[in-house]
């Protein structure tokens, strides 16, 4: 199997950009139905692209953050509480913080990753086992 290469930074693809159309016609569709579930679905796909395209968090705050969000959405469906504002208000801030710790860490990988973590590729390639990453300077792939 080939060693990965190194591709920090922004990226996209075909995929990413259909889940983002298919979600905003969702989206548009559902509003006039019922404009929570709209909210809930722009809400997730754009941090599912946040997270995965444009600030690269690892799996484990990707999950974490969904649980919050679930968890909470569970709550405020079947009870009420805490309430739509707070789930979404409460999810923000749970978004800084995840990006706040992906930004600190010294895999980060995601936009802007040389002017935030300009050692990445000494320690990519401490990672790997090489002198210098392969693939630098490629166009940009999770």
């Amino acid at each position: 199997m080939p060693a990965p290469r190194f591709q920090p930074g922004f990226r996209i693809s075909a995929v990413d950009v259909a889940v983002l159309v298919i979600a905003a016609v969702a989206a548009a569709v559902t509003w006039s139905v019922l404009p929570v579930l709209a909210a809930v679905i722009a809400f997730v796909v754009l941090h599912f692209f946040l997270f995965c395209n444009i600030a690269r968090v690892s799996r484990p705050l990707e999950l974490a953050w969904a649980a919050l969000f679930v968890l909470l959405g569970i709550s405020t469906t079947l009870t009420e509480y805490p309430g739509w504002l707070a789930t979404f208000g409460l999810t923000l801030v749970a978004t800084i913080i995840v990006v706040a710790i992906e930004l600190r860490r010294p895999s980060y990988h995601g936009i802007a990753w040389q002017w935030l973590n300009p050692a990445l590729p000494e320690w990519w390639a401490a990672q790997q086992g090489n002198a210098e990453p392969s693939g630098a300077g490629d166009g940009p792939a999770r």
